[in-house]
Protein backbone atom coordinates (compact mmCIF):
# COMPACT_ATOMS: atom_id res chain seq x y z
CA UNK A 1 0.00 0.00 0.00
CA UNK A 2 1.51 3.42 -0.97
CA UNK A 3 2.44 5.90 1.69
CA UNK A 4 -0.51 8.25 2.37
CA UNK A 5 0.03 11.81 1.11
CA UNK A 6 -2.53 13.27 3.47
CA UNK A 7 -1.25 15.96 5.88
CA UNK A 8 -2.87 13.82 8.55
CA UNK A 9 -1.36 10.37 7.99
CA UNK A 10 -2.77 7.19 9.47
CA UNK A 11 -1.36 6.68 12.97
CA UNK A 12 1.13 3.87 13.38
CA UNK A 13 -1.05 1.11 14.92
CA UNK A 14 1.82 -0.23 16.97
CA UNK A 15 2.60 3.16 18.48
CA UNK A 16 -1.08 3.83 19.02
CA UNK A 17 -1.35 0.51 20.80
CA UNK A 18 1.49 1.43 23.09
CA UNK A 19 -0.01 4.83 23.79
CA UNK A 20 -3.47 3.38 24.33
CA UNK A 21 -2.33 0.75 26.80
CA UNK A 22 -2.09 2.05 30.33
CA UNK A 23 1.48 1.05 31.08
CA UNK A 24 1.42 2.40 34.60
CA UNK A 25 3.73 1.31 37.33
CA UNK A 26 1.05 -1.04 38.58
CA UNK A 27 0.87 -2.69 35.16
CA UNK A 28 4.63 -3.10 35.02
CA UNK A 29 4.72 -4.66 38.45
CA UNK A 30 4.05 -8.42 38.16
CA UNK A 31 1.30 -9.97 40.19
CA UNK A 32 2.36 -12.76 42.50
CA UNK A 33 2.91 -15.78 40.31
CA UNK A 34 1.99 -13.89 37.15
CA UNK A 35 4.17 -14.43 34.10
CA UNK A 36 5.50 -11.37 32.37
CA UNK A 37 6.42 -10.82 28.76
CA UNK A 38 7.74 -7.79 26.83
CA UNK A 39 9.06 -5.02 29.10
CA UNK A 40 7.81 -6.91 32.14
CA UNK A 41 4.16 -6.59 31.12
CA UNK A 42 1.66 -8.69 32.99
CA UNK A 43 -0.96 -10.87 31.38
CA UNK A 44 -3.67 -8.19 31.69
CA UNK A 45 -1.50 -5.53 30.06
CA UNK A 46 -0.56 -7.83 27.20
CA UNK A 47 -4.21 -8.66 26.56
CA UNK A 48 -5.18 -4.96 26.45
CA UNK A 49 -2.35 -4.14 24.07
CA UNK A 50 -3.22 -7.10 21.88
CA UNK A 51 -6.84 -5.98 21.65
CA UNK A 52 -5.83 -2.49 20.56
CA UNK A 53 -3.36 -3.84 18.01
CA UNK A 54 -5.90 -6.25 16.64
CA UNK A 55 -8.54 -3.55 16.40
CA UNK A 56 -6.23 -1.27 14.42
CA UNK A 57 -4.70 -3.94 12.25
CA UNK A 58 -8.04 -5.49 11.38
CA UNK A 59 -8.88 -2.35 9.45
CA UNK A 60 -5.44 -1.78 7.95
CA UNK A 61 -4.91 -5.44 7.19
CA UNK A 62 -8.39 -6.12 5.89
CA UNK A 63 -7.85 -4.49 2.49
CA UNK A 64 -5.02 -6.75 1.26
CA UNK A 65 -6.81 -9.71 2.82
CA UNK A 66 -9.92 -8.86 0.84
CA UNK A 67 -7.86 -8.60 -2.35
CA UNK A 68 -6.49 -12.04 -1.61
CA UNK A 69 -10.04 -13.16 -1.04
CA UNK A 70 -10.99 -12.30 -4.63
CA UNK A 71 -8.29 -14.70 -5.82
CA UNK A 72 -8.93 -17.38 -3.22
CA UNK A 73 -12.71 -17.19 -3.22
CA UNK A 74 -13.31 -19.47 -6.24
CA UNK A 75 -11.94 -22.41 -4.25
CA UNK A 76 -13.75 -21.38 -1.09
CA UNK A 77 -17.02 -20.77 -2.90
CA UNK A 78 -17.01 -24.28 -4.37
CA UNK A 79 -16.52 -25.93 -0.97
CA UNK A 80 -19.49 -28.27 -0.58
CA UNK A 81 -20.11 -27.83 3.13
CA UNK A 82 -22.94 -28.27 5.58
CA UNK A 83 -23.44 -26.94 9.09
CA UNK A 84 -22.55 -29.45 11.80
CA UNK A 85 -23.58 -27.17 14.65
CA UNK A 86 -23.83 -23.54 15.67
CA UNK A 87 -22.13 -22.55 18.93
CA UNK A 88 -24.86 -21.26 21.26
CA UNK A 89 -22.79 -20.27 24.29
CA UNK A 90 -22.61 -16.45 24.50
CA UNK A 91 -19.29 -16.76 26.36
CA UNK A 92 -17.63 -18.15 23.23
CA UNK A 93 -16.96 -15.17 21.00
CA UNK A 94 -13.48 -16.04 19.71
CA UNK A 95 -13.43 -19.79 19.14
CA UNK A 96 -9.78 -20.24 18.22
CA UNK A 97 -9.29 -24.01 18.41
CA UNK A 98 -11.39 -27.12 17.83
CA UNK A 99 -10.86 -30.83 18.38
CA UNK A 100 -13.09 -33.89 18.64
CA UNK A 101 -13.25 -35.48 22.07
CA UNK A 102 -11.38 -38.76 22.41
CA UNK A 103 -13.98 -40.18 24.81
CA UNK A 104 -17.31 -38.56 24.01
CA UNK A 105 -18.88 -39.07 20.55
CA UNK A 106 -20.18 -35.94 18.84
CA UNK A 107 -18.50 -33.68 21.40
CA UNK A 108 -15.85 -31.09 20.52
CA UNK A 109 -13.53 -29.07 22.72
CA UNK A 110 -13.03 -25.38 21.99
CA UNK A 111 -11.74 -22.25 23.71
CA UNK A 112 -11.58 -18.50 23.27
CA UNK A 113 -8.54 -16.64 22.03
CA UNK A 114 -7.34 -14.06 24.59
CA UNK A 115 -9.27 -12.12 27.20
CA UNK A 116 -11.25 -15.07 28.59
CA UNK A 117 -10.55 -16.84 31.85
CA UNK A 118 -8.51 -20.06 31.51
CA UNK A 119 -11.31 -22.42 30.53
CA UNK A 120 -12.33 -24.70 27.69
CA UNK A 121 -15.78 -25.77 26.58
CA UNK A 122 -17.24 -29.13 25.55
CA UNK A 123 -19.74 -28.50 22.75
CA UNK A 124 -22.31 -31.08 21.66
CA UNK A 125 -23.69 -31.67 18.17
CA UNK A 126 -26.65 -29.47 19.10
CA UNK A 127 -24.26 -26.55 19.69
CA UNK A 128 -24.92 -26.42 23.43
CA UNK A 129 -22.16 -26.44 26.03
CA UNK A 130 -22.01 -29.77 27.86
CA UNK A 131 -19.21 -28.86 30.27
CA UNK A 132 -16.82 -26.05 31.13
CA UNK A 133 -13.37 -27.02 32.38
CA UNK A 134 -11.38 -24.34 34.20
CA UNK A 135 -7.59 -24.65 34.41
CA UNK A 136 -6.34 -23.48 37.79
CA UNK A 137 -3.06 -21.68 38.40
CA UNK A 138 -2.59 -20.45 34.81
CA UNK A 139 -3.47 -17.46 32.63
CA UNK A 140 -5.20 -17.53 29.25
CA UNK A 141 -2.57 -15.20 27.80
CA UNK A 142 -3.01 -16.02 24.10
CA UNK A 143 -4.61 -19.43 23.74
CA UNK A 144 -4.58 -20.38 20.07
CA UNK A 145 -4.86 -24.16 19.74
CA UNK A 146 -6.23 -27.32 21.30
CA UNK A 147 -5.69 -31.00 20.56
CA UNK A 148 -6.07 -34.40 22.19
CA UNK A 149 -3.54 -37.12 22.87
CA UNK A 150 -2.42 -39.24 25.79
CA UNK A 151 -0.79 -38.49 29.12
CA UNK A 152 2.20 -40.32 30.60
CA UNK A 153 -0.03 -43.22 31.67
CA UNK A 154 -1.58 -43.64 28.24
CA UNK A 155 -4.95 -42.18 29.18
CA UNK A 156 -6.78 -39.62 27.00
CA UNK A 157 -5.63 -36.06 27.62
CA UNK A 158 -6.38 -32.58 26.32
CA UNK A 159 -3.55 -30.22 25.32
CA UNK A 160 -4.06 -26.44 25.19
CA UNK A 161 -1.53 -24.26 23.38
CA UNK A 162 -0.81 -20.80 24.80
CA UNK A 163 1.40 -20.23 21.77
CA UNK A 164 0.32 -16.92 20.24
CA UNK A 165 2.81 -14.06 20.03
CA UNK A 166 1.36 -10.93 18.45
CA UNK A 167 4.51 -9.05 19.47
CA UNK A 168 6.36 -10.98 16.73
CA UNK A 169 8.94 -12.74 18.82
CA UNK A 170 8.98 -10.74 22.03
CA UNK A 171 7.78 -13.50 24.36
CA UNK A 172 10.85 -15.45 25.53
CA UNK A 173 8.80 -18.64 25.86
CA UNK A 174 5.27 -19.98 25.41
CA UNK A 175 3.33 -22.72 27.18
CA UNK A 176 1.38 -25.90 26.59
CA UNK A 177 -1.03 -27.21 29.22
CA UNK A 178 -2.14 -30.83 29.56
CA UNK A 179 -4.90 -32.35 31.65
CA UNK A 180 -6.75 -35.67 31.70
CA UNK A 181 -9.85 -35.64 29.53
CA UNK A 182 -12.78 -36.15 31.92
CA UNK A 183 -14.68 -39.42 31.59
CA UNK A 184 -17.88 -37.61 32.57
CA UNK A 185 -18.93 -34.28 31.14
CA UNK A 186 -19.54 -31.83 33.97
CA UNK A 187 -18.22 -28.43 35.00
CA UNK A 188 -14.93 -28.85 36.84
CA UNK A 189 -11.68 -27.17 37.82
CA UNK A 190 -8.45 -29.04 37.13
CA UNK A 191 -4.76 -28.49 37.79
CA UNK A 192 -2.96 -28.92 34.46
CA UNK A 193 0.60 -29.99 33.76
CA UNK A 194 2.60 -27.16 32.23
CA UNK A 195 5.27 -27.49 29.54
CA UNK A 196 7.55 -24.54 28.80
CA UNK A 197 8.28 -24.18 25.08
CA UNK A 198 10.90 -22.44 22.95
CA UNK A 199 11.89 -22.85 19.30
CA UNK A 200 15.31 -23.75 17.96
CA UNK A 201 15.45 -20.58 15.82
CA UNK A 202 13.99 -18.07 18.22
CA UNK A 203 10.50 -16.89 19.25
CA UNK A 204 7.63 -17.48 16.83
CA UNK A 205 4.01 -16.45 16.50
CA UNK A 206 1.86 -19.57 16.13
CA UNK A 207 -1.80 -20.56 16.09
CA UNK A 208 -1.69 -24.26 15.13
CA UNK A 209 -0.80 -27.20 17.37
CA UNK A 210 -1.48 -30.79 16.38
CA UNK A 211 -0.86 -34.24 17.84
CA UNK A 212 0.24 -37.30 15.86
CA UNK A 213 -1.90 -40.11 17.32
CA UNK A 214 0.65 -42.73 16.27
CA UNK A 215 3.57 -41.27 18.22
CA UNK A 216 1.83 -38.91 20.67
CA UNK A 217 4.15 -36.15 19.45
CA UNK A 218 3.14 -32.51 19.27
CA UNK A 219 3.78 -30.24 16.30
CA UNK A 220 3.41 -26.46 16.09
CA UNK A 221 2.98 -24.52 12.84
CA UNK A 222 4.14 -20.91 13.02
CA UNK A 223 2.23 -18.04 11.43
CA UNK A 224 4.70 -15.64 9.84
CA UNK A 225 6.37 -14.78 6.54
CA UNK A 226 8.90 -17.57 7.09
CA UNK A 227 6.37 -20.03 8.49
CA UNK A 228 7.48 -23.48 9.52
CA UNK A 229 6.45 -26.73 11.16
CA UNK A 230 8.12 -27.52 14.48
CA UNK A 231 8.40 -30.87 16.25
CA UNK A 232 8.63 -31.47 19.99
CA UNK A 233 11.69 -33.14 21.54
CA UNK A 234 11.59 -36.90 22.05
CA UNK A 235 10.04 -36.47 25.50
CA UNK A 236 8.28 -33.45 26.97
CA UNK A 237 9.79 -32.23 30.23
CA UNK A 238 7.90 -30.57 33.07
CA UNK A 239 11.07 -29.24 34.70
CA UNK A 240 13.03 -27.65 31.86
CA UNK A 241 12.59 -25.95 28.51
CA UNK A 242 11.17 -28.00 25.64
CA UNK A 243 12.84 -26.87 22.42
CA UNK A 244 10.73 -27.48 19.33
CA UNK A 245 12.81 -28.10 16.20
CA UNK A 246 11.92 -26.77 12.74
CA UNK A 247 11.46 -29.72 10.38
CA UNK A 248 9.62 -28.26 7.38
CA UNK A 249 8.61 -25.01 5.74
CA UNK A 250 5.06 -23.78 6.16
CA UNK A 251 2.54 -21.20 5.03
CA UNK A 252 2.43 -17.65 6.37
CA UNK A 253 -1.25 -17.66 7.34
CA UNK A 254 -1.76 -20.97 9.17
CA UNK A 255 -4.49 -20.59 11.78
CA UNK A 256 -4.91 -24.22 12.84
CA UNK A 257 -4.04 -27.81 12.06
CA UNK A 258 -5.09 -31.36 12.88
CA UNK A 259 -4.07 -34.98 12.33
CA UNK A 260 -6.46 -37.58 10.93
CA UNK A 261 -7.58 -40.19 13.49
CA UNK A 262 -5.23 -42.80 11.97
CA UNK A 263 -2.31 -40.35 11.72
CA UNK A 264 -1.73 -40.97 7.99
CA UNK A 265 -2.70 -37.41 7.04
CA UNK A 266 -2.67 -33.99 8.63
CA UNK A 267 -4.13 -30.68 7.54
CA UNK A 268 -3.05 -27.07 7.96
CA UNK A 269 -5.63 -24.37 7.32
CA UNK A 270 -5.49 -20.65 6.65
CA UNK A 271 -8.26 -18.10 6.31
CA UNK A 272 -9.18 -19.07 2.74
CA UNK A 273 -7.49 -22.39 2.05
CA UNK A 274 -6.30 -25.66 3.53
CA UNK A 275 -3.70 -28.25 2.55
CA UNK A 276 -3.49 -31.94 3.40
CA UNK A 277 -0.08 -33.55 4.02
CA UNK A 278 1.04 -37.18 4.26
CA UNK A 279 4.18 -36.21 6.18
CA UNK A 280 5.97 -32.97 7.09
CA UNK A 281 6.83 -31.19 3.85
CA UNK A 282 4.91 -33.70 1.68
CA UNK A 283 1.74 -32.14 0.32
CA UNK A 284 -1.09 -34.36 -0.85
CA UNK A 285 -3.49 -31.73 -2.10
CA UNK A 286 -5.54 -28.60 -1.39
CA UNK A 287 -8.95 -28.58 0.27
CA UNK A 288 -11.62 -26.01 -0.48
CA UNK A 289 -12.80 -24.29 2.67
CA UNK A 290 -16.14 -22.63 3.40
CA UNK A 291 -16.17 -18.85 3.40
CA UNK A 292 -16.29 -17.77 7.05
CA UNK A 293 -16.12 -14.57 9.05
CA UNK A 294 -12.64 -15.36 10.39
CA UNK A 295 -11.62 -18.95 9.76
CA UNK A 296 -9.59 -19.98 12.81
CA UNK A 297 -9.99 -23.68 13.51
CA UNK A 298 -10.09 -27.09 11.88
CA UNK A 299 -10.72 -30.58 13.23
CA UNK A 300 -10.91 -34.02 11.69
CA UNK A 301 -14.20 -35.89 11.99
CA UNK A 302 -14.11 -39.06 14.09
CA UNK A 303 -14.60 -41.28 11.02
CA UNK A 304 -11.79 -39.52 9.12
CA UNK A 305 -13.98 -38.73 6.11
CA UNK A 306 -14.45 -35.00 6.65
CA UNK A 307 -12.86 -31.84 7.95
CA UNK A 308 -14.72 -29.50 10.28
CA UNK A 309 -14.01 -25.78 9.92
CA UNK A 310 -14.71 -23.26 12.68
CA UNK A 311 -14.65 -19.48 12.91
CA UNK A 312 -14.47 -16.70 15.46
CA UNK A 313 -17.54 -14.65 16.32
CA UNK A 314 -20.53 -15.21 18.59
CA UNK A 315 -22.94 -17.78 17.24
CA UNK A 316 -20.31 -19.07 14.82
CA UNK A 317 -20.96 -22.16 12.74
CA UNK A 318 -18.83 -25.27 12.45
CA UNK A 319 -19.06 -26.57 8.88
CA UNK A 320 -18.19 -29.96 7.42
CA UNK A 321 -16.33 -30.51 4.13
CA UNK A 322 -16.12 -34.08 2.85
CA UNK A 323 -12.69 -35.19 1.69
CA UNK A 324 -12.05 -36.82 -1.67
CA UNK A 325 -9.32 -38.84 -3.35
CA UNK A 326 -5.90 -39.03 -1.73
CA UNK A 327 -6.76 -36.30 0.76
CA UNK A 328 -8.60 -38.99 2.68
CA UNK A 329 -6.57 -40.89 5.30
CA UNK A 330 -5.47 -44.48 4.70
CA UNK A 331 -8.17 -45.91 6.97
CA UNK A 332 -10.85 -44.41 4.71
CA UNK A 333 -9.25 -45.10 1.33
CA UNK A 334 -8.53 -48.72 2.26
CA UNK A 335 -11.99 -49.37 3.66
CA UNK A 336 -14.57 -51.29 1.57
CA UNK A 337 -16.12 -48.88 -0.91
CA UNK A 338 -13.53 -46.22 -0.20
CA UNK A 339 -10.93 -47.05 -2.83
CA UNK A 340 -10.21 -46.27 -6.45
CA UNK A 341 -13.54 -47.59 -7.78
CA UNK A 342 -15.44 -45.15 -5.61
CA UNK A 343 -13.21 -42.32 -6.85
CA UNK A 344 -13.76 -43.37 -10.46
CA UNK A 345 -17.54 -43.25 -10.04
CA UNK A 346 -17.29 -39.86 -8.42
CA UNK A 347 -15.06 -38.54 -11.22
CA UNK A 348 -17.41 -39.97 -13.86
CA UNK A 349 -20.39 -38.30 -12.23
CA UNK A 350 -18.49 -35.04 -12.10
CA UNK A 351 -17.53 -35.29 -15.77
CA UNK A 352 -21.12 -35.99 -16.78
CA UNK A 353 -22.34 -33.00 -14.85
CA UNK A 354 -19.62 -30.91 -16.46
CA UNK A 355 -20.67 -32.00 -19.96
CA UNK A 356 -24.20 -30.79 -19.29
CA UNK A 357 -23.06 -27.35 -18.19
CA UNK A 358 -21.74 -24.44 -20.23
CA UNK A 359 -18.65 -24.07 -18.09
CA UNK A 360 -18.15 -20.85 -16.13
CA UNK A 361 -21.34 -18.99 -16.95
CA UNK A 362 -21.75 -15.30 -16.19
CA UNK A 363 -24.03 -16.23 -13.30
CA UNK A 364 -21.41 -18.61 -11.88
CA UNK A 365 -18.72 -15.96 -12.13
CA UNK A 366 -20.95 -13.43 -10.42
CA UNK A 367 -21.66 -15.92 -7.65
CA UNK A 368 -17.96 -16.69 -7.26
CA UNK A 369 -16.39 -13.26 -7.50
CA UNK A 370 -19.30 -11.07 -6.43
CA UNK A 371 -18.87 -11.52 -2.66
CA UNK A 372 -15.14 -10.85 -2.95
CA UNK A 373 -15.65 -7.67 -4.94
CA UNK A 374 -18.28 -6.50 -2.48
CA UNK A 375 -15.88 -7.24 0.37
CA UNK A 376 -13.19 -5.13 -1.28
CA UNK A 377 -15.63 -2.28 -1.88
CA UNK A 378 -16.81 -2.40 1.72
CA UNK A 379 -13.29 -2.47 3.07
CA UNK A 380 -12.26 0.48 0.91
CA UNK A 381 -15.04 2.43 2.61
CA UNK A 382 -13.79 1.23 5.99
CA UNK A 383 -10.28 2.29 5.05
CA UNK A 384 -11.32 5.85 4.26
CA UNK A 385 -13.50 5.94 7.36
CA UNK A 386 -10.45 4.90 9.36
CA UNK A 387 -8.41 7.72 7.80
CA UNK A 388 -11.15 10.17 8.73
CA UNK A 389 -11.10 8.96 12.32
CA UNK A 390 -7.31 9.24 12.36
CA UNK A 391 -7.46 12.84 11.20
CA UNK A 392 -10.11 13.67 13.77
CA UNK A 393 -8.00 12.08 16.48
CA UNK A 394 -5.00 14.21 15.47
CA UNK A 395 -7.08 17.39 15.54
CA UNK A 396 -8.36 16.50 18.99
Amino acid sequence: MPTPTSPHPIPDPRQTAMDSADLSQNDRRSRTGARTGPAGWTHDTAVRVKRVIRGRLRVLGALPAALALVVALPAAATADSDVVFTIKDERIGESSGLVASAQHPDVYWTHNDSGDSPRIYAIGKDGATKATITLSGVDARDWEAITVGKDDTGKPAVFVGDIGDNFHGKWPEVWIYRFAEPATLADATVKPTRFRVKYDNGPRDAEAMLMDPRTNKLYIASKESDGGLYEQPEQLSTTGINTFRRIAAGDSTVTDGAFAPDGSRFVLRGYFSATVFSAPGKQVGPVSVPLQRQGESVAWSADGRSLLFGSEGKGSQVRRVELKGDNRPDSVRNAPGGGAKSDAKSDEAGSTAGDKSDGDSAADKTKTYGPGLLAVAGLVLLFFAYRRLGRRGNRD
